[in-house]
């Protein structure tokens, strides 16, 4: 009996956080910011584009090792389990699929999978009384702002993919159902571009397509010997350069943005606030593809070819509104970013590999 009264306490001495999408590239590093600062996370991941292995990460960067639930974000059987065994305080929700591309082509399982995840977690929240989420959103709910930096009150939902719009479409039922129900409140943290790696290089972002969608992945590859150049999509955008120009953000600094976004959930005045997490600074591919080939010395073959469909020309945050309200400010650059990852993927060439 007083095993289960101290188990008990254990699990009450601190806030637990549910965190869906954990063992992702964005997820295991939050993971790491939230142990560091005094929360208990519980992990729900399907593994679909992620690895337990980062959780072992986790584990050894920290000392911590997570209550892990593996399965769906949609599966409302699994979501009341979950809950009935932790109290949770508050959720992170990740979980999601993600690539613009992928989505034109097939929008109905993007449809399913990330509409039908916040629908299930809600309901489930409600019937637990959690009323507190921060949401994984995407600067692609501006679609194609014409007016740099871009800010939150800007007009947002003209977006570009059918992923973008199911981020657009889970800011707006957070909102609707936040006036329905004054006790509930959520955060949309609307990241622009997160790169990096943990600067350990124990934990990095691990793709599982051969070819990744992402930009930084895809660099590493031709790095690594993997892919023979990179392809550049359009050369002919209105940039410094002629190659897309984003913002792209440390990932640690987007852990560090779910932390602050924590802390100011719990005295918020209005029932939702969208935030943009990015750097203020644009940076274009060719600017990315100099700042690996300054980190590693290595020479980065590439061409250009045609545009990828939802891909915008430029976008970089303003991010004042983060400033004010959580008092956050990125500490990492484009350097610090190519290093961390090069760091990584030397010590990982094959990501996660002995769970594949």
């Amino acid at each position: 009996m007083t095993s289960i009264v101290l188990f008990d306490n254990w699990r009450r001495s601190m806030k637990n956080i549910l965190v869906t999408g954990g063992a992702g590239f964005i997820g295991s590093h939050t993971l790491v910011r939230l142990i560091e600062s005094g929360y208990r996370p519980i992990v729900l991941d399907n593994l679909t584009n992620s690895c337990s292995k980062s959780l072992d990460a986790v584990t050894e960067l920290t000392g911590i090792t997570l209550p892990f639930y593996k399965g769906n974000s949609e599966d409302e059987d699994l979501l009341n389990l979950l809950f009935s065994e932790w109290p949770i305080d508050a959720v992170i929700h990740f979980a999601s699929l993600k690539s613009n591309a992928d989505s034109i082509l097939h929008p109905d399982i993007y449809y399913k999978s990330n509409i039908g995840s916040i629908f299930a977690l809600i309901k489930s929240m409600e019937r637990f009384k959690i009323n507190t989420i921060v949401f994984s959103s995407s600067a692609t709910v501006y679609g194609s702002p014409k007016v740099m930096p871009v800010r939150e009150d800007y007009p947002v939902g003209d977006v570009l993919s059918p992923y973008g719009l199911t981020k657009y479409l889970t800011e707006l039922y957070l909102a609707d159902y936040a006036k329905k129900h004054p006790s509930f409140k959520a955060i949309a943290l609307r990241y622009f571009n997160p790169v990096g790696a943990h600067p350990s290089g124990l934990i990095g972002e691990d793709p599982k397509d051969k070819i990744p969608v992402s930009l930084i992945p895809y660099i590493t590859k031709v790095m690594l010997g993997e892919l023979p150049y990179l392809n550049i999509f359009g050369g002919d955008y209105d940039t410094r350069d002629g190659t897309g120009l984003r913002d792209y953000v440390h990932v640690m600094d987007v852990a560090e943005g779910h932390v602050a976004a924590l802390r100011l959930i719990e005295h918020m005045q209005t029932s939702f606030e969208a935030i943009n997490l990015g750097t203020g600074r644009g940076t274009t591919v060719l600017e990315i593809l100099q700042a690996f080939e300054h980190v590693s010395g290595i020479s980065i073959p590439y061409r250009i070819v045609e545009r990828r469909p939802g891909d915008v020309s430029k976008s970089f945050a303003d991010i004042n509104k983060a400033r004010e309200l959580m008092s956050w400010e990125p500490k990492y650059d484009i350097v610090d970013c190519a290093r961390d990852v090069w760091a990584w993927q030397k010590a990982h060439p094959n990501g996660y590999e002995k769970d594949r």
